[in-house]
Formats: C-alpha cells, structure tokens, sequence
C-alpha cells in the first residue's frame, strides 16, 4: 500500500490483486454479476489494509498438542457504516473477512440541483462510544455525501473514522480531507476529475447502478 502525495492520511491501495480487479469492473461490457463478484472481491482484499491497525487482545486457547495464548481481534468493536444504495456492496465483502462486525446504516440521496447529500435514513449500534468505524461507499465523487455521513457518525462519538471507497478523485479528497481532517481515506484508484454532471473520469460509471443493474 504506497500514498499518493505527502498527506499520510489518504492510502492508495495499490495491490496487484486489487488493481487488476478494478480494472475489469471499469468494462463497459462487464454484467452486473461480474460486478458484483469483482467488487466482492475486492472488498475482501482492501480489508486486509483497513484493518491492518486493528486493536488485539491475548486469549487462552488448547492446541492439539497443548495449551497457548494467542491473539484475537474483538470484531464486535468494529462497525461497517454503509452509505445507502451503493455502500452495500462493499459492505458485504468486508464482512466475509470481519463477520463479527457491527453493521450502520446511512440513507443519502444527492439533490440533482444543489448536488448536496439529503438524508432519509439513520441507524447506528448501540454504544458507539467504544467502537471504531468504517465508513463504505464505492465512489467518493463530489464528497458532499461523505461529509454528511461522516458527520452524522461522528456525532456518535465513536473512537475513530475512516472512509473507504473504489474510486475518488482530487476534489472529493480535498473536499473530504477539508471537512474533517481526522478521517483517514482508503481508495483504489484516484482518478482525474469530474464530469459537469459530477462524474469520476475515467471512472466505471454509476456504482449503485452496475451494482443493481439499474442503468
């Protein structure tokens, strides 16, 4: 995993694994299987990074040979905020790896003339105080509905946040990273711009509708 610039708090998952995956979703041709499958996968894989400083605790187990202590994370303390629609499908990938997790949920929907996040659903674990977070959305465009999310989460008053998308793109960094300065950013790729119509370029497109085959 290398950064982009000197900022320490956006990592680019550079992985084989994850850039070969990434590539083939960005088809025009891949089916909303394909898609569904590599984004899966690739969840599963940007895990590993995101939870590389996972917090660890010494439990007492029995080998076939013989007794030991060995280390467990506790993955109920780990809560996977999904942004509705298209969060889930990183979610889901996430939690093969994580299963213990706690699950949040938050409704966006971007207004089509201010292009700002309005928000229809809001739910959260219990406890939040104790836990820490990570925030899921495929693309991270504009960054006005990460901020509204990020926000809403953070009045929780969880231990700590980080924001994990496919894609993004300078503005939506710069937007995100100037909202809240403390939330790390996990990406695959970071692309060139975006459209008029706030599309990434070169992007794949709407990632809520390849997921749910609603083009």
């Amino acid at each position: 995993m290398s950064s982009p610039n000197t900022d320490p708090f956006v990592h680019l998952i550079d992985h084989p694994l994850v850039q070969h995956k990434l590539t083939l979703m960005r088809k025009k041709e891949a089916s909303t299987t394909s898609f569904r499958t590599l984004l899966n996968e690739i969840s599963m894989l940007m895990a590993y990074e995101v939870t590389r400083d996972m917090a660890m605790q010494d439990i007492e187990i029995e080998t076939p040979l013989e007794k030991m202590t060995a280390k467990v994370i506790d993955g109920k303390k780990l809560v996977l905020v999904s942004i509705l629609r298209a969060g889930t499908g990183i979610l889901d990938g996430m939690l093969s790896v994580v299963p213990g997790a706690r699950v949040g949920h938050i409704g966006l929907y971007r207004d089509p003339d201010t292009l700002k996040a309005v928000e229809y659903y809001f739910k959260m674990p219990k406890d939040m105080q104790e836990r820490d977070v990570v925030v899921v959305d495929p693309m991270l465009a504009t960054g006005n509905s990460a901020v509204a999310a990020i926000e809403r989460v953070k009045a929780t008053h969880p231990k700590s946040i980080k924001f994990v998308c496919l894609l993004t793109c300078p503005q939506g960094i710069a937007t995100l990273r100037e909202a809240h300065p403390d939330v790390q950013i996990y990406t695959a790729a970071i692309d060139r711009e975006l459209n008029s119509h706030s599309y990434i370029l070169p992007g794949l497109g709407d990632a809520g509708d390849r997921i749910f085959g609603t083009q």
